[in-house]
């Protein structure tokens, strides 16, 4: 039943602190695992007082175990190392404070670490969080890389200074964090989200030394995987050495065997891109002079050819040819015109000799009369009739006066 309370009817802190309490108190002892952040063993008590912190978010419950059962984990756990507890839950009402009162402690072995790790890996791998398609291709030239790492650690030198090496004019933006530890996956989390966010930030990396498995498994945490693979930024690892193999290096887009070898991959090498630009300036030199010295023989061979060698020679053969034929063709009509002459003096001479007025030449007349008739015969005339008398010479008129006279 929930508590009704009004403001005219509240309930005061004690009351509320002896509810809060009488409902925890009746909760049944139960498992809980966690991180070992902080362990005070009190001279002169038989009680261990430890906090408890949740490998992945910011909370946190306080133990309060009794030194027997301490004692009894061998080897004694330490700060950063994961147990199991069984304990049964108290509030402290003077306080209203909460914590877990311990009956068992157990540490959790590296054996089972690694079995929780590859059951996460393989429910991950389902969800396709590590599948290659969804890999980010890294730029280029970064403008600005962002680095999580430790404070003041190996990690971030051999980052800092192998990258600067090759390309002097990279920058970084760095976020130091807790790499190890329960306060590592929050604070790598939150890092990660701030470079995200940040538009002149063009890479991600996050990168730490080598260690053992304990501390390596923040970079196996699967809220710290989600929020690798939610980053539209691109995100590379470099974590421990190259036999190091936490989850990280499988969502991330790049994995680098060790922060050294991450420096050399975010960055290209100045020395080595100034050689390739000289050799492609190389390379297109003597590609251009390939180019203008075929060209050049190219224009050469055109130049030597005869009809540009002398333009006009051509012009000056078809002109002669014109002219030769020109002389052929009046060669010819001459030739023609003087044997056609030839042949039509031949025909008119045979004309003429012919034609009657060569007969009237030698004297003879071709007598007509008026209507044009030639008179052939005497009787074809009567005296009187006129007649006219053509002659080589012209034509005469004459009439007839007799039968057997001569014409006047």
């Amino acid at each position: 039943m929930a508590l009704q309370t009004s403001p005219e009817t509240p309930v005061t802190v004690a009351a509320l602190t002896s509810m809060v309490g009488d409902w925890i108190e009746r909760l049944g002892a139960i498992w809980v695992e966690g991180q070992i952040t902080q362990i005070s063993r009190r001279p002169g008590t038989a009680l261990v007082y430890l906090t408890l912190r949740d490998a992945s978010q910011d909370v946190s419950v306080e133990l309060t175990c009794r030194r027997n059962v301490y004692d009894q984990v061998m080897p004694p756990p330490s700060e950063g190392a994961r147990v199991v507890v069984w304990g049964k839950p108290n509030f402290y009402r003077p306080r209203g404070r909460f914590s877990l009162t311990v009956q068992e402690l157990r540490p959790v072995g590296i054996g089972e670490l690694l079995a929780r790790i590859e059951e996460l890996k393989r429910r991950l791998a389902v969800e396709g969080l590590f599948d290659a398609g969804l890999k980010k291709r890294l730029p280029f030239l970064p403008r600005r890389v962002g680095l999580i790492c430790g404070r003041a650690s190996a990690a971030e030198r051999d980052v800092l200074e192998n990258a600067q090496r090759r390309w002097p004019a990279v920058q970084f933006e760095v976020r130091e964090t807790a790499v190890q530890g329960a306060t590592a996956v929050p604070q790598i989390i939150a890092a990660l989200g701030e470079l995200d966010a940040d538009p002149a930030v063009d890479v991600i990396v996050i990168a730490r030394g080598g260690g053992s498995v304990e501390d390596l498994l923040p970079f196996s945490d699967e809220q710290l995987i989600r929020a690798v693979a939610a980053c539209e930024t691109p995100v590379v690892s470099a974590i421990g050495h190259e036999p190091d193999s936490p989850l990280l290096d499988l969502v991330a887009d790049l994995r680098a065997s060790t922060p050294t070898d991450a420096a050399k991959r975010i960055v290209p090498d100045l020395r080595e891109e100034l050689d390739r630009v000289i050799q492609a300036r190389e390379r297109l030199w003597h590609a251009v002079t390939r180019l203008l010295d075929r060209e050049e023989h190219a224009l050469a061979g055109f130049r030597s050819r005869p009809a540009l060698a002398a333009p006009y020679a051509m012009l000056d053969q078809r002109a002669a040819e014109i002219a030769s034929l020109r002389d052929r063709v009046h060669r010819a009509v001459d030739h023609r015109v003087a044997r056609d002459s030839e042949v039509l003096a031949q025909t008119l001479a045979r004309v003429r000799a012919l034609s009657p007025l060569a007969t009237l030449e030698r004297g003879y007349a071709v007598v007509q009369r008026a209507d044009g008739a030639v008179v052939r015969k005497p009787d074809e005339v009567a005296p009187g009739d006129p007649l006219s008398l053509r002659l080589a010479g012209g034509v005469l008129a004459a009439t007839v006066s007799g039968d057997d006279s001569s014409s006047e």
